[in-house]
């Protein structure tokens, strides 16, 4: 017995300096893992967040592209201008931070990325393929002998046949009783009835939309009204209700000229 309890004191006399050598060793502090709410945030506090988010949501779209070609069409929406392009008669879509842009800028684009079945929410509005650029180097701009997209020149092409009811109300025409009537209707307040078939965006300070009804000639242009205002602009293929005052023979230079346009136009769906 007393030479277990001599065993037992040597024992604990030598575990008492490892024991205390090993509780007096400091841990080494641990890495704090990589916050993903952090890089989150971050993420969505870049001005470039939503693209990129858009970007990487869809990988059959094709990177590194160039793109260059003259403005046909153009509008903004959720903080970004959508310009068509033409170039030797090929037509691309484009999108880019928001910047004053005119039909019939020549722009050029390094580096875009492709999205392919691209839908845009804020236009409602669906492209088979666009491309996703920085800010574009405007080459040349529009020049006055050039005609606005909303021009007698340039009236829009409906697709499909378009038959629209007449809207209701002492003051309601169609289009063609406006290009009929626009003399004896100048300056005055009138509301009209039609299908969105084009629209352009931000051109001197407005937005540009075409409406048409089914009344009218194609041959003598007088199937397409012309409406500016500063509401948002329906996608095209909708039906609404246009309030707004009637200018006759107007023409604001640089090529915009019309038989007949509403403007300060207010839009009801």
């Amino acid at each position: 017995m007393k030479r277990y309890s001599t065993l037992m004191s040597v024992l604990l006399t030598l575990a008492l300096p490892i024991a205390a050598t090993c509780a007096d060793t400091p841990k080494e502090p641990e890495k704090p893992a990589a916050s993903v709410d952090a890089v989150s945030d971050a993420l969505k506090s870049s001005k470039q967040s939503k693209m990129m988010g858009a970007l990487e949501a869809n990988k059959g779209g094709g990177s590194n592209q160039n793109a260059s070609g003259k403005v046909a069409e153009t509008m903004n929406a959720g903080g970004y201008t959508y310009a068509k392009i033409v170039k030797d008669g090929k037509e691309t879509w484009v999108a880019y931070n928001n910047r004053e842009t005119r039909v019939g800028d020549h722009l050029e684009f390094d580096g875009c990325v492709e999205m392919q079945s691209f839908e845009s929410k804020s236009l409602k509005r669906k492209f088979d393929s666009i491309l996703f650029c920085g800010d574009p180097k405007v080459t040349s701009t529009t020049t006055g002998n050039q005609k606005s997209p909303g021009s007698a020149g340039a009236a829009a092409k409906a697709k499909g046949k378009v038959k629209v009811a007449k809207a209701t109300g002492a003051n309601a025409y169609t289009v063609s009783e406006l290009f009929a009537k626009r003399s004896a209707l100048n300056g005055k307040q009138v509301t009209v009835r039609g299908q969105v078939v084009k629209s352009a965006s931000g051109i001197m300070n407005k937005n540009w939309i075409h409406l048409q009804d089914g009344t009218g000639s194609p041959k003598e242009k007088t199937n397409d009204l012309v409406v500016t205002t500063t509401d948002a602009v329906p996608a095209d293929g909708e039906v609404v209700t246009v309030s707004g005052k009637v200018a006759a023979e107007k023409d604001f230079g640089s090529g915009y000229k019309y038989k007949v346009i509403l403007e300060k136009g207010t839009i009801k769906k």
